[in-house]
C-alpha cells in the first residue's frame, strides 16, 4: 500500500481533535486479526463469514447497506468495490454515500462522475488531501467504477471546520451560515445512553489527567453526534427523492456498530417521512438495512443482547 498521506493522529488534529480515541478504537488502525473461531464466538449475535458470496442474499434485500471500513486498509477497500460491483449487476439502480467527502462538495463529486473534471482536480477542489488524508490510491478505484458506470456519489460527511467548532464551543455557537450545512439543530438526537457511553469512554481514555471537563465531554459526543446525522440526513435525503434507488455507504465502523451511529438515524428520518405520508399500510414496502463490518472490530466489551453488525467479514 502507498504511504498514507496523513498518519491517523495527524489526521484527527486536523479533522477538529474529535476522532481521538473512538476512531481509532474503530476505524483508524490495521491490526493482525485473531482466528475465525474468535468472532463467532465473541460476537454471538453477528454472522460471521469468510466469504463475501455469503451475504449477496441479503444485501441485495436491503435499501441501505453499511460497509463499515478501516480506513487505511486495502483489503477492507478491495471488498467494498467486490461487493458495489456485484450489487450493481443485480440493480443498476444503485448510488455510493461516502463518508470521505464533505456536504459543500457535492457538486465537485458531481462532476467527477459526469467527466466534467478530471480526477486530479477531483483531489484538488475537494480539499480531500487536508480533509480527509488517508491514501486516494484507496478509495481511487471505488470511484472510477461509479464514474465508467454513472453511479451516484454522496458527499455525506459535516464539514470539518463545523464539527471542530461544535466540539469545543458547542453547538449553539454555530452562526446562521453554517447552520445551512447541517440538519435542523432539532434533528440531533442524543438521547442514546449507550452510544454516549461507548464514545465518552474512549474520550476519557484519551484525555491527560486533569485535562477535559463535563462541558468538553459534552461537547465531543454532541459533535459525534452531529456528524452522525449529518450523514444520515443525506442518506435519507437521497432515498426519499430516489425510492428506488439502494444505497451503500462507506464510513468507518465506529459510525456503524451496534447501528447507532448512522443506521438507526436514517432509519428515524425515513419511519418519520413514512408517518407523515400515511405509507404505513403499505407492508410491502419494508424499510430494510444491512451492516457490514469488513474487518474483526477491536473492542474489549460487546453487548451481550445486541448486534454489533449483521455481518462481520473474517480475514
Amino acid at each position: 500500500m502507498k504511504k498514507i498521506l496523513k498518519t491517523p493522529s495527524v489526521r484527527i488534529s486536523k479533522l477538529f481533535a474529535l476522532s481521538v480515541g473512538f476512531f481509532l478504537l474503530f476505524s483508524c488502525t490495521s491490526y493482525a486479526q485473531p482466528k475465525v473461531n474468535y468472532c463467532a464466538t465473541k460476537f454471538i449475535n453477528s454472522q460471521c463469514v469468510d466469504n463475501l458470496d455469503k451475504i449477496f442474499p441479503e444485501l441485495k434485500k436491503a435499501q441501505v447497506i453499511y460497509l463499515g471500513e478501516t480506513h487505511d486498509s486495502n483489503q477492507d477497500h478491495e471488498n467494498q468495490l467486490k461487493i458495489i460491483q456485484e450489487l450493481y449487476k443485480n440493480n443498476t439502480q444503485i448510488a455510493i454515500g461516502m463518508e470521505m467527502f464533505q456536504r459543500p462538495f457535492q457538486q465537485v463529486v458531481n462532476q467527477y462522475i459526469a467527466g466534467k473534471i478530471t480526477e486530479a482536480e477531483l483531489i484538488e477542489k475537494t480539499e480531500y488531501k487536508t480533509r480527509w488524508g488517508f491514501d486516494w490510491q484507496l478509495y481511487a478505484p471505488i470511484l472510477r467504477f461509479a464514474k465508467q458506470k454513472q453511479i451516484p456519489v454522496l458527499a455525506l460527511n459535516t464539514p470539518s471546520e463545523i464539527t471542530r467548532k461544535v466540539s469545543r464551543q458547542g453547538i449553539n455557537k454555530l452562526t446562521n451560515e453554517e447552520k445551512k450545512l447541517i440538519p435542523p439543530i432539532t434533528e440531533i438526537d442524543t438521547n442514546n445512553i449507550a452510544y454516549r457511553q461507548m464514545v465518552l469512554k474512549a474520550f476519557q481514555q484519551h484525555q491527560s489527567a486533569g485535562h477535559g471537563n463535563s462541558s468538553s465531554a459534552n461537547n465531543f459526543f454532541l459533535a459525534q453526534v452531529l456528524w452522525d446525522e449529518t450523514m444520515a440526513d443525506g442518506i435519507a435525503k437521497f432515498i426519499k427523492a430516489n425510492p428506488n434507488y439502494q444505497v451503500i455507504v462507506l464510513a468507518g465502523q465506529g459510525h456503524i456498530v451496534y447501528g447507532y451511529g448512522i443506521p438507526s438515524r436514517v432509519e428515524r428520518r425515513i419511519q418519520d417521512n413514512n408517518n407523515n405520508n400515511n405509507n404505513n399500510n403499505n407492508n410491502n414496502n419494508k424499510f430494510i438495512q444491512r451492516s457490514v463490518l469488513l474487518s474483526i472490530p477491536e473492542v474489549t466489551e460487546v453487548e451481550k443482547d445486541k448486534s454489533i453488525a449483521d455481518f462481520i467479514l473474517e480475514k
